[in-house]
């Protein structure tokens, strides 16, 4: 017997995990302690050293049955006491479990370390007990932390909900807030950087502090928050790193009185050019002036309504209020003189310095915004009534009636309001008008329009979403005399739009980031890394040929305007392409290659069928097409400007799958009437006609009857299609339904496809099915009526909910609750309360084979492993199903692998045919969802893609031992042993975390401290929203990260993952969050201004936010900056609020806050 090292105390780290029995080794039956106690462990029942023969082990046995009162004589914890008295004290041996109970235990093993008994173990029946969990493996935590970090890096895409817009000329940086309170600054291609407010209040406005260094001003809520933009933490300089600080805040006082807070309630915010004062118009008329930086009030500029009222004539007058504050303007050219206008339609032109208003313009229909122009001599006022105003500046008259000129451009029938209008000089003498809105009521109120006006030229661009608000980049230095704007950039509700205003026709510009993903909404996504530069180069000639047509007409390719900042991102060192399917019918392929998702391709699968959807690609320029110029002559002159397209004729055409091979160009889409479609890329646009194949997947099945849409119908003529991916064969599955699973090896020239009927084999190279297998239980019915049906049985769903809860009170009276009924049970207990057990299985009950949807195939899978025996290895196809079952068949490819091809060497090739045959059937015991399926080779690694091993493009796969398959199902992750299909190791996620399976991937992960170091580790995501990763094959789990909100159901089906430890998934309808596993492989904003510094001011709607950029290098602003909190941020992406003072009821709020974030 081998006891632990002498003078050990005993502890219970000691011990193993297990209680051994079945073993007589002890030569002792009492121990020592040393503090002089000694216990004889036979006198008190607990220990036995005599052999016991079988024959009187049975009788005690017996005897125990008849008298089972005996053994309870002694107290149920006497024992355990003991045991737990002498655990807390230091002994030279440990103790040893009892022989309470004689018939049923024999001498058992001492209580020792895990490592010293190990091998007896083995050979030893053992008791499972919890006890608490070794310590971790030094070494092994280090690899993980070179491996795997956690960090969400960028956000892709339109921003959700836009609010307010912002540009600084001299920056050129352009701002644009949510109605989630973010802040988005954009500038070149890779520039750009968020703020967030901790109140999900919207930003209604933004305004850059003109002359400065970025800065804003933003509308939301009862609070102006001032901001401050660093690009140094704690004094030392980083590159790439932007941090958000608060600075200051202030509130603004009620008016005497007055309980209800709508007085001072914020409407708009004017920042001087000298920077040195804050307007704040509120709605009950009042102006309210605050110095900066410090954000201190100026009472002595205060104006208030009252004031201006005595200004006015009496006739003016009429007892009515002259409403709240609708614009501020600053004079071009005269400073310390401003603009304001007011609801009623007043304009007052007030001197700061005389406090004494100029000159009032009574103007007598509601105003809506003011613009000045740029001499100073004139200005423009926008009404509710559908009309604009211009109005003379003069210095003799103190009161004009009456404007310059009055225009209602789409009059004379009532119009909607003007809501806000530009006026830009040119050097060709007639100014360009801008303004949104005012297109008649009754005709075309429900259009969302821009109208570009210059001389006779009368341009209505026609968006499909509504305008948030637009700019000009146009000049700003003082000593030119014309603006000459350049470019027009439009907000709209749903994406970004910039037009080219010095080139003729005002063409639209492509947008190199912020294009709308949900132009269509998106119903799947796919992600391909390291695309070969070949692909890559014809993808981008396709994509630019798609915009040939404008750019021929282009007197020249013009800059993209918003240009600021520096990307200090490297050049990526692979291409990736993103590709999402929309519901249109359309395959959209984005460089996800860095920062900015920038569109490639866009492939439209809709002129394959007889729809009523126009497969045109883009929206064409009027110059294009002459029956686009005919239209134009209609009034008002509509031009259809955006891609936003939220509508679809035909939901048939929506995709479901994608699948690209990189090496052989061979595409695969699938949608929801069933339909799958091969492509081939091609540089040359061609007429053809598309074979069509079907394969029902029924197989003339009696009993189902399908209820749900028609299939959709092909075109039975040649049709065009432009250069880039074009259909080659059309397989079309019966019954109609959404395809729910696709699998494409182009070496073999197979696809697979799977639907909530069964799944299909198609062979697309010879043209021929096959296989077709049907996966429908007889109580499918609810399969037969497809995802566009909404016809559901009540009485069926009350039937199986009851069902399911007689099922669980059954299983619930079949669980018995088992008491200890001996010692050892007993100490068992007693020892399990006092450690720290790990968390018990969730007890998962089985799912039932007749649930509805148990057909839908969920997963496919090509490998070329081995199947019939551990010899001969070939190709194989992998079927996971909704029910728990896994089909597996071999396939017999002409000319691959040790099938019949090669028994009959010499056979043409091209008469043979693909065979696939039946191999084996797995049924997972609880009939959980199979998630996916992946075949490991001899080394525990997944098999190479098609292609990469064939042209040494990867490690050739192990094919020399036997291989494995992972079977990811919705409740534990499971290897099997092939070919004979036994169970290696399991890991159940649900009955030990509580979450299901909903996303699987197996990724490659490189050390950061090891060039040549990495893992292959299986990445899963449940429902949950957590990253859970386990090691491959042994399934040992390595880290687990939250990663999504459990609530947002949505994101966790969208997500997608990377070959190299990234991963995107949808925040919004128009946004993908990417985020990062891996420690090595980040795709993070790295940018620089020109500027180092940035100030910015907030206010929380529905007060008027505002943003202002101030030099933090000037002394006035570094004294307040002294009294903040020193921060720093641990991680990317950290944000570090500080919220500002309570607000009492009826408080308006200027206030400041810090955000902090590191890129």
């Amino acid at each position: 017997m081998l006891y632990p090292k002498p003078n050990v105390p005993f502890r219970s780290s000691w011990l193993c995990g297990r209680f051994c029995v079945n073993c007589s080794q002890i030569s002792s039956p009492s121990l020592a302690h040393n503090n002089g106690v000694r216990v004889n462990w036979e006198e008190e029942g607990l220990w036995s050293n005599s052999p016991r023969p079988k024959q009187q082990q049975r009788e005690r046995r017996a005897q125990s049955r008849e008298e089972p009162q005996q053994h309870q004589r002694r107290s149920p914890h006497s024992w355990a006491s003991r045991l737990a008295s002498l655990a807390s004290s230091d002994c030279a041996a440990p103790p040893v479990l009892p022989a309470a109970n004689p018939g049923l235990f024999s001498p058992c093993f001492p209580l020792c370390p895990l490592g010293s008994w190990l091998p007896t173990l083995r050979g030893s029946k053992m008791m499972k007990f919890r006890f608490r969990r070794q310590g971790t493996d030094p070494q092994r935590e280090k690899i993980k932390q070179e491996l795997f970090a956690f960090n969400k890096t960028v956000e892709h895409g339109f921003p959700h909900q836009p609010s307010a817009l912002a540009f600084d000329p001299k920056l050129q940086l352009m701002a644009i807030g949510t109605k989630s309170g973010a802040i988005k600054i954009y500038g070149a291609p890779g520039v750009e950087f968020t703020g967030l407010h901790k109140d999900t209040t919207a930003v209604t406005q933004i305004h850059f502090l003109p002359g400065q260094v970025s800065q804003m001003i933003d509308n939301c809520g009862h609070k102006v928050n001032m901001l401050c933009l660093l690009q140094e933490v704690g004094g030392v300089k980083k590159e790439g790193v932007i941090s958000l600080q608060e600075v200051d805040n202030y509130s603004l006082p009620g008016r005497p009185g007055i309980e209800s807070c709508s007085a001072t309630r914020v409407t708009v915010l004017l920042l001087l050019k000298s920077c040195e004062l804050l307007c704040i118009g509120t709605e009950g008329g009042g102006v309210y002036f605050l110095e900066l930086p410090h954000l201190l009030p100026k009472e002595s500029q205060m104006l208030l309504q009252d004031q201006v009222t005595q200004s006015l004539p009496d006739n003016y007058r009429c007892g009515k209020s002259l409403g709240p504050v609708e614009s501020l303007q600053e004079h071009p050219q005269q400073t310390g003189k401003i603009l304001i206008g007011y609801s009623r339609g007043l304009v007052v032109l007030w001197d700061l310095s005389t406090r004494h208003a100029d000159q009032l313009f009574l103007g007598k229909q509601q105003l809506e915004s003011l613009i000045w122009e740029r001499s100073g001599n004139l200005f423009v006022s926008s009404h509710n009534d559908g009309g604009y105003s211009v109005w003379a500046v003069t210095s003799g008259n103190a009161c004009n009636h009456q404007p310059v000129s009055s225009t209602i451009p789409y009059g004379p029938f009532p119009c909607k309001a003007i809501n806000k209008i530009l006026w830009r000089t040119t050097q060709t003498g007639s100014p360009v008008m801008l303004y949104s809105g005012g297109m008649p009521r009754a005709s075309y109120g429900d259009r969302h329009c821009l109208t570009i006006q210059q001389d006779k030229e009368h341009v209505t661009l026609d968006f499909t979403s509504r305008v948030i608000d637009f700019f000009t980049v146009h000049s700003i230095e003082q000593e030119k005399e014309f603006d000459d704007p350049s470019a027009l950039v439009v907000l709209l509700e749903e994406e970004l739009v910039v037009i080219d205003l010095q080139t003729p026709g005002w063409p639209s510009l492509p947008t190199p980031y912020l294009a709308p993903l949900h132009s269509s909404a998106i119903t799947c996504s796919c992600h391909i890394s390291s695309v070969p530069s070949k692909l890559w180069e014809r993808l981008i000639n396709a994509g630019k040929a798609q915009q040939g047509r404008q750019q021929m007409h282009r007197v020249r390719s013009p800059n993209w305007p918003i240009c600021g900042g520096k990307n200090l991102a490297p050049p990526p060192k692979q291409q990736e392409l993103l590709l999402t399917g929309h519901e249109d019918g359309t395959v959209h392929f984005w460089d996800a290659s860095g920062v900015a998702l920038t569109p490639v391709y866009k492939l439209s699968t809709a002129n394959v069928f007889h729809t009523d959807c126009d497969p045109s690609d883009d929206p064409q320029d009027p110059s294009d097409d002459p029956d686009m110029q005919q239209q134009e002559e209609e009034w008002p002159p509509f031009r259809k400007v955006g891609c936003f397209d939220p509508y679809s004729d035909d939901p048939r055409l929506g995709i479901q799958k994608i699948s690209l091979c990189k090496y052989s160009n061979k595409l695969v889409v699938a949608g929801t009437a069933g339909q799958v479609i091969v492509l081939g890329l091609s540089d040359e646009p061609s007429d053809h006609l598309v074979d069509v194949s079907v394969v029902d997947l029924l197989q003339d099945r009696e009993g189902f009857t399908w209820k749900g849409h028609d299939k959709l119908e092909p075109r039975l003529k040649p049709a065009p299609f432009p250069p880039g991916f074009q259909p080659l064969v059309l397989v079309q599955c019966l019954p109609p339904a959404s395809v729910t699973a696709v699998a494409l090896h182009a070496e073999w020239n197979l696809i697979s496809f799977g639907t909530s009927h069964g799944f299909g084999l198609f062979d697309y190279h010879r043209r021929n099915a096959v296989l077709a297998r049907c996966t429908l239980h007889p109580n499918d019915s609810l399969a037969m009526e497809g995802p566009l049906s909404r016809v559901k049985s009540l009485k069926k769903s009350l039937r199986q909910s009851f069902r399911r809860i007689r099922k669980s009170r059954v299983s619930g009276k079949k669980r018995t609750i088992s008491t200890p009924t001996s010692k050892v049970q007993e100490a068992n207990a007693a020892l399990a309360e006092q450690e720290e057990v790990a968390p018990v299985q969730r007890r998962i009950e089985p799912r039932s084979a007749d649930d509805s949807l148990s057909g839908v195939v969920r997963c496919l899978c090509f490998a070329d492993t081995f199947l019939r025996d551990g010899t001969h290895h070939g190709p194989t196809l992998w079927a996971g199903t909704n029910s728990g079952s896994v089909y597996t068949y071999a396939l017999e490819v002409p000319g691959v692998g040790s099938g019949r091809v090669c028994e009959r060497g010499g056979t043409n090739e091209s008469n043979l045919c693909v065979e696939a045959v039946l191999g084996k059937e797995i049924q997972l015991m609880h009939r959980a969802p199979v998630v996916s399926i992946c075949v490991l080779d001899g080394r525990g690694k997944p098999l190479p893609d098609p292609y990469e091993a064939s042209q040494d493009l990867a490690i050739t796969p192990d094919m020399t031992s036997a291989h494995s398959v992972l079977i990811a199902s919705e409740e534990q992750l499971k290897v099997f042993s092939l070919p004979k299909v036994s169970a290696k190791t399991k890991f159940k996620l649900t009955a030990h975390e509580g979450c299901r399976v909903r996303k699987v991937a197996l990724v490659v992960f490189s050390s950061t401290a090891q060039e040549d170091y990495n893992e292959h580790t299986l990445v899963c995501l449940t429902n949950l929203g957590d990253m859970h990763l386990f090691n491959i094959p042994g399934l040992r789990p390595q880290v687990r990260y939250d990663c999504i909100r459990k609530e947002d159901i949505s994101g966790i089906a969208s997500c997608v993952f990377t070959k190299n430890g990234q991963g995107f998934y949808l925040i919004s309808p128009s946004e993908y969050e990417r985020f990062s596993l891996s420690a090595k492989v980040l795709t993070e904003p790295l940018c620089l201004n020109t500027h180092t510094h940035f100030l910015v001011f907030s206010l929380f709607s529905p007060c008027v936010f505002s943003i202002f950029i101030t030099p933090f290098s000037s002394s006035s602003l570094a004294e307040p900056l002294k009294t903040l909190p020193s921060t720093s941020s641990p991680g990317r992406k950290q944000w570090l609020l500080w919220r500002p003072v309570s607000l009492s009821p009826g408080t308006q709020l200027i206030t400041t806050f810090l955000a902090a974030r590191m890129f």
